[in-house]
C-alpha cells in the first residue's frame, strides 16, 4: 500500500493528503464527541435524581455545579436564575407600573429555557456537521482521485504504444487506492455522525421535557404566591 502512494501522481497524491486530513479530523472528533455526550448523559441521569429528591429550588442550586456536563443543569440554573432576577426586579419595584412587574414571569422563565436549550443544542451539535461533510464529500473525493489516475494511466498507455497486463495493472491499482481511501474515511464519519445524532436528539427530548416540568413548578408556585 505504501508503495503504490508512494509511486501515485502528483494529483492522486493531493488526493490522498486531502483524504487523510479528513479521517484524522473525523476520528478526533468522534473521540471527542464521545466523551463529550457520554459525560451530559451520564450528568443529567445524576441531576434528575437529585432534582426530584431535593424538590425545592434552592438546594437545587446548592448543588448544581457537581454536574456542570449536563445540558439539563445548565437549564434549571438560567431558568431559576431568571426567576431570583425577576423575583428581584419585582421587590425592588417603585409601583405598580413598573415595567418589570407587568412582564409575566412564566414567560420570562420560558424564554431563559429555551434560550439555554438552544445553547445547549448548539454545544452538543458542535463539529457534527464536519463528519457529515466528510462523509458525503469523501467518497467523490477519492473518485475524482482514482478518475485522474486511470485517465494518467491511459495516457502511458497511449505514449508506450503497449497495454499489456505489467503497464496497465500498476497505474490502475494506484488510482484505486484513492477510492479505497475515501471510503476508509468516509465509512467511519458516517457511523459517528448517526450515532451521535441519536444521542442529542435524545438529550433534547429531555430537555425538552425538563423545560415543561420547570414551568409546571414556576405556574404552581407563581398560584400559591
Amino acid at each position: 500500500m505504501l508503495e503504490l502512494v508512494l509511486n501515485a501522481g502528483p494529483v492522486v497524491k493531493l488526493v490522498l493528503l486531502i483524504l487523510v486530513y479528513f479521517s484524522l479530523v473525523s476520528w478526533a472528533i468522534i473521540f471527542y464527541k464521545t466523551s463529550v455526550i457520554q459525560r451530559a448523559i451520564k450528568d443529567s441521569d445524576r441531576f434528575l435524581d437529585f432534582f426530584w429528591q431535593k424538590k425545592r429550588f434552592d438546594l437545587v442550586g446548592q448543588g448544581i455545579k457537581e454536574y456542570s456536563h449536563s445540558p439539563l443543569a445548565t437549564l434549571f440554573r438560567e431558568g431559576y436564575h431568571e426567576m431570583l432576577q425577576l423575583k428581584k426586579k419585582g421587590t425592588d419595584a417603585d409601583g405598580p407600573n413598573d415595567f418589570s412587574v407587568k412582564m409575566d414571569t412564566t414567560e420570562m422563565v420560558n424564554r431563559a429555557l429555551r434560550r439555554a436549550a438552544n445553547q445547549e443544542t448548539q454545544r452538543l451539535e458542535k463539529y457534527l456537521t464536519f463528519l457529515a461533510t466528510t462523509g458525503a464529500t469523501a467518497p467523490f473525493i477519492g473518485l475524482f482521485g482514482t478518475v485522474w489516475g486511470i485517465m494518467d494511466a491511459f495516457h502511458g498507455i497511449g505514449t508506450t504504444g503497449s497495454a499489456s497486463l505489467a503497464v496497465v495493472a500498476p497505474g490502475i491499482s494506484e488510482a484505486l487506492v484513492a477510492t479505497a481511501i475515501g471510503l476508509a474515511a468516509a465509512i467511519p464519519a458516517v457511523m459517528g455522525y448517526n450515532h451521535f445524532l441519536n444521542k442529542v436528539n435524545i438529550l433534547i427530548g429531555e430537555m425538552d421535557n425538563f423545560s415543561q416540568e420547570f414551568l409546571n413548578i414556576v405556574v404552581r408556585m407563581e398560584r400559591r404566591s
